[in-house]
């Protein structure tokens, strides 16, 4: 019997799913846990892998959006015949003949696909990003063969045999030889006026690093002319239309359509840090042993937690004729990734204590890069924390995540100065920023709950009981 592919079920709320790529042609051989294809959803997106090895079958092309459970193709084994119209195909369905013409044509999309612009990020799967970081593979120097000329794990693999094979230096190029070399060291060596040519590469198959540039600037190593350089032609960057589509397009609509469809204000307030810092300090050294690194945002997601018992207007939906006062405190932390911001939950944040907070928001975060959420690790949230802090943000106006009615931003921790009388004393401070829906509840509401999470965080052993 062949094995059916079928559309996974990521959660409980999840109404339908779109195959947005195939990662084997229609046709192809598969291998036991391979990546088969990539699922997206509105919220999130991973590879599902192949459960069975063999031939792999399409039954619906890329980028269809089918129901969780569905069929989407088949994977026979080497001894099974492959019928003429395959099992759930439409009226004049598939051709059981593998599509030899595929290959060429997507090796001949990738040979087509546009040049990447130097710096500008590789597409490729999250299973070929994992196994490059694992192997130490840059992916700028990877040739793709993957559809859209996105790189593939066998990509990667064969990037890695090819360098392992490789002397570990090459000579440099002849003058006037374009010479192989990151991006990173392409800039360096503009910035430098160091003449690539000249420069021996140590990277992987004789590319050229940043380092190998700035040694060759340390020691002498020729520049190019400055004539020469004013005569080079300047290499015009051409447009680039990028599809808005999966997780993109959906935060795209649901943060055009909050602020539509919502009366949202913002307000910041200054919270001084010196007790949190200490308390931070302790813990991080009291958990080594059991791999527990508290962050401030565990913190204050503590913080704004308690504040919500406090204030459960603040921990609320709004439905338009009727609020709905949430019981349960969940609060949804939001993750950057490439491809977009994800929000999953920490459940019952009132309830468990620090340690645990900082466990499952990690565990959570972990699995949002993996491309591993499901759908019931994002649902459910009552009220939202999201950190800029990390980038050096003083503050900013977050936006809120309907029906929530507020969304607390974290900012940098930062040196700031308190009075003492007529003394200036050396403090660390942070600024929180509030955005919440002034249809729920009002402007001094909104300072109160505020209030009450810096005095939470202004006395942080409370958070401990």
């Amino acid at each position: 019997m062949p094995t059916e592919i079928y559309m996974m079920k990521l959660g409980m709320t999840m109404t339908e799913g779109t195959v947005a790529e195939w990662h084997i042609p229609d046709g192809g051989e598969v291998k036991l846990g391979e990546d088969l294809y990539r699922l997206e959803t509105e919220k999130v997106e991973m590879e599902v892998e192949a459960e069975a090895a063999g031939i792999v079958r399409h039954l619906v092309p890329a980028e269809t959006t089918v129901d969780p459970g569905d069929v989407v193709g088949w994977i026979y084994a080497a001894n099974e015949e492959i019928p003429d119209v395959l099992p759930g195909a439409p009226a004049g369905g598939a051709s059981a003949a593998p599509a030899e013409a595929e290959p060429a044509a997507a090796a001949a999309e990738a040979a087509a696909a546009p040049a990447r612009a130097e710096g500008e990020r590789v597409p490729a799967s999250p299973a070929a990003r994992r196994l490059a970081k694992e192997l130490g593979v840059d992916l700028a120097t990877v040739t793709a063969t993957g559809p859209r000329g996105r790189v593939t794990e066998d990509d990667v693999r064969s990037a890695h045999e090819a360098a392992a094979a490789a002397p570990a230096a090459a000579p440099a190029a002849a003058p006037g030889t374009p010479a192989p070399a990151s991006p990173l060291a392409r800039k360096r060596a503009e910035a430098l006026g160091v003449d690539l040519s000249t420069v021996a590469g140590t990277g992987p198959g004789g590319r050229i690093t940043k380092e190998d540039v700035e040694a060759a600037a340390g020691g002498g190593a020729p520049a190019a002319a400055p004539a020469a350089a004013a005569a080079a032609p300047a290499v015009a960057r051409e447009d680039e239309v990028m599809a808005v589509r999966g997780m993109r397009k959906v935060i795209a609509e649901r943060m055009y359509a909050s602020l539509q469809e919502t009366a949202q204000l913002t307000m910041d307030m200054d919270v001084a840090m010196d007790d949190c810092v200490k308390l931070r300090g302790q813990l991080i050294e009291e958990w080594s042993d059991d791999g527990v690194r508290p962050s401030y945002t565990d913190i204050v997601m503590k913080a704004a937690a308690k504040a919500l018992r406090d204030h459960p207007r603040m921990n609320a939906q709004f439905l338009g004729t009727e609020m709905n006062l949430r019981g349960e405190v969940h609060v949804g932390m939001a993750v950057a990734l490439d491809e977009g911001l994800v929000v999953p939950v920490v459940r019952n944040v009132d309830q468990i204590d620090l340690k645990a907070i900082a466990q499952e928001s990690s565990r959570l975060a972990g699995l949002a890069r993996e491309g591993k959420l499901g759908l019931d690790d994002m649902a459910g949230g009552t009220f939202t924390v999201s950190t800029l802090g990390m980038f050096g943000v003083d503050s900013f106006t977050p936006i809120l995540n309907p029906p929530e009615v507020g969304i607390l931003g974290v900012n940098r921790l930062r040196d700031d100065v308190r009075w003492e009388g007529e003394r200036p004393v050396r403090q660390k401070a942070m600024t929180l920023s509030l955005t919440w829906d002034h249809r729920a509840l009002d402007g001094a509401p909104a300072a109160q709950f505020l209030a009450s999470v810096r005095d939470y965080l202004e006395a942080p052993f409370r958070l401990l009981v």
